[in-house]
């Protein structure tokens, strides 16, 4: 039998005696309570946070595999579609496969570093692997290689050295770097020497012709993320990258950093003067708006960034998802589309700059790769930001949503329901090594977004490495410094309460079946399905989910005790009710997995029923159900049954006796 929570006697022993403990425990214990109490209240309101909380525990052998040794650095490389993920570490390059429905495994192959050349004892000359990228030779892979950025061709499994190659590798893993390819261009922000050059560049280092950003233009640049759009017109194609940078307001009130998008022209040819020759042209920038004015929270500092492309193909409707924190790293969800993103560097005026601008306008890109004059570019480079600034979409010009969690990383899956309904999941990572699931539901310019749940994807807590969506696949592949994990899109089975529960989830995923909540993905026949987000549960054949089994224990009078109430949704409020009479509540975002009600002192008037009843918003359900017998009354049951017991034991052992009597007779 399963022993009882600490404070419950097991319902099966009516005689079991809860023997008083000394008043400094009871004072603790309560002292106890009401501090976790006050911890909830302090985390303000909880609806941003997840609804329940499951760990990933995968099919053994299917779904996590160890590196075998901690990678303190890592890159994920996965292709859509593919059951490989490519993981470059120390000095190695992992390749995981996870076939449908069989065992999973690893091949390694060995990359070493160059370390003679590394002379320094103090600095770390190992091979960190930290560029994958496929290309038509192979697979490429470019480390740091002992402080000699250098990279291979993975081939086969045979690996073919390319040699040192700088500006695809950073000379140590913890520096800031981003590598673009498209076609045959290369696109990077990796110095090219360890020694100068340390003020960061965003530069072309294969292509037509290498151009550099001016060192004047960002200020201690922290690089995000970078893409090419191709626009309406081949000349007209942008390169946007994302980053944040030190606040130019020294202001002690202003924030220390400011988020940026910047744009060039993928055609930019440089400019026809010997200080503009060799330099972007078209560089503007523009800062990123993420703020609350309804609660006065500011939100500046860009962790991360997510490009959903429009599934009609118009480039204008990208939308564009940026995780933001605040100095207390508490999170928000900004969404922005490239059509506004365009249409600021189109028609904004520049920050500072008061005077007519020349024509073409700075940040104009010209057809037939015709050079930008020079005046234009003195003006550009001179005021490089624009004066409007890149708002949120929507009439509000607000975040998405945000929480007092600290997000890292965030990936989006625009997913269709069986009722035809389109909705956006979010799966952001946060500090704690854990995943957050939300939908954004609603039209464009009035979505909502729900968080579903968190998830533990790893055996092992860790933080969370690297994180690729595989939307053919239906899967999340995560990386930590000991191991991947596969995780589906689609975890059903986590939700329990029956129809109610499975449809008070509002995962888009997921549908009630007969008897149990499935995966849209893996269910040939209609499911039931909630298109109402305010009342799921209603949707339910059965109006009202299942009381909770009557459970029994018998209590010394003037005894302390407690009843424990797990609490499965945080979006709910528990109370436990004795009677009609409300004895404790436990609202959204308590910091206890269990709803608890303290008995300080056992009374007559307290014996009796206690249920413990979850309310979010309409639904209400009983979660538990006890009854608190007096150890007389409890002794008077455990007798008559047992006298009942003894009773059908004499009548079963004399009874045979009796009936072959009368048959002999």
């Amino acid at each position: 039998m399963t022993p009882p929570p600490p404070g419950r006697a097991a319902p099966s022993a009516p005689r079991a005696r809860v023997s008083s403990p000394p008043a400094g425990c009871g004072l603790l214990l309560r002292f106890l309570l009401q501090l976790c109490a006050a911890a909830a209240a302090a985390q303000g309101h909880p609806r941003s946070g997840p609804r329940i909380s499951a760990i990933w525990r995968g099919r053994t052998g299917q779904d996590r595999l160890d590196f075998g040794q901690a990678e303190p650095h890592t890159v994920l490389f996965h292709e859509p579609g593919s059951p490989s993920v490519w993981v470059g570490g120390r000095g190695k390059v992992y390749r995981f496969d996870f076939p449908e429905g069989k065992n999973a495994s690893v091949h390694t192959v060995n990359i070493s570093s160059t370390k003679g050349s590394c002379m320094d004892k103090q600095q770390d000359c190992e091979n960190y692997i930290t560029l994958l990228e496929r290309r038509s030779e192979g697979l490429l892979a470019c480390g740091t290689n002992a402080r000699r950025p250098s990279c291979w061709n993975l081939v086969n499994d045979t690996v073919v050295p390319l040699g040192e190659m700088r500006g695809y590798a950073p000379f140590s893993p913890d520096e800031n770097s981003l590598v673009l390819f498209e076609g045959d261009e290369v696109y990077s922000t990796i110095r090219k020497h360890e020694y100068n050059g340390k003020i960061p560049r965003f530069r072309r280092i294969r292509g037509e012709s290498e151009l550099y950003t001016s060192d004047t233009v960002m200020q201690n640049p922290q690089f995000i993320k970078a893409t090419i759009v191709h626009q309406d017109q081949a000349y007209d194609d942008k390169i946007y990258y994302f980053f944040r940078e030190d606040n130019p307001d020294k202001n002690p009130e202003s924030p220390l950093n400011v988020s940026r998008v910047a744009q060039l022209c993928r055609g930019d040819q440089g400019g026809e003067s010997s200080l503009s020759v060799s330099k972007w042209n078209t560089f503007l920038k523009a800062m990123l708006v993420c703020s609350d004015a309804a609660t006065n929270k500011n939100f500046n500092r860009l962790q991360d960034v997510f490009l959903l492309p429009d599934p009609s193909g118009n480039w204008r409707d990208t939308r564009v998802y940026g995780v933001f924190s605040n100095p207390w790293n508490y999170s928000a969800v900004c969404v922005y589309s490239l059509g506004d993103i365009d249409r600021v560097f189109r028609t904004s005026s520049l920050k500072g700059y008061h005077v007519g601008l020349p024509n073409p306008r700075p940040g104009k890109c010209l057809p037939n790769q015709k050079p930008i004059p020079t005046e234009t570019f003195q003006v550009a480079d001179s005021h490089p930001e624009v004066a409007q600034r890149v708002e949120p979409m929507g009439p509000l010009k607000t975040p998405l949503f945000h929480s007092k969690y600290h997000y890292q990383k965030v990936v989006v899956h625009r997913m269709q329901a069986r009722h035809e309904e389109t909705f956006h999941v979010l799966y952001l990572t946060t500090d704690r090594g854990t995943i957050h699931k939300v939908v954004e539901s609603g039209e464009q310019e009035h979505s909502i977004a729900f968080n579903i749940m968190e998830i533990q994807p790893f055996y092992r807590t860790a933080a969370i490495q690297g994180i690729s969506l595989d939307a053919e696949r239906r899967k999340l592949y995560v990386t930590s410094q000991w191991e991947v994990s596969q995780v589906p899109l689609d975890m059903c089975d986590v939700y329990g309460g029956g129809c109610h529960g499975c449809l008070m989830s509002r995962d888009p995923y997921c549908g009630w079946d007969q008897d149990r909540c499935v995966s849209i993905y893996s269910c040939q026949r209609p499911v039931l399905q909630s298109i109402n987000p305010a009342e799921p549960h209603k949707e339910c054949p059965n109006p009202k989910p299942d009381e909770a089994p009557l459970q029994k224990v018998s209590l010394a009078r003037n005894s302390r005790y407690y009843l424990s109430c797990p609490m499965e949704s945080r979006h709910a409020t528990y109370s436990w009710r004795h009677e009609q009479n409300v004895e404790q509540s436990c609202e959204p975002g308590h910091q206890s997995p269990n709803c608890i009600l303290f008995i300080e002192n056992l009374t007559a008037r307290q014996y009796g029923h206690y249920r413990c009843e979850a309310r979010e918003g309409s639904y209400l359900r009983e979660a538990q159900h006890w009854e608190l017998l007096p150890e007389d009354r409890a002794l008077a049951e455990h007798l008559l049954g047992r006298a009942c017991v003894l009773a059908t034991s004499f009548w079963l052992g004399v009874l045979p006796t009796v009936v072959l009597g009368m048959l002999v007779h």
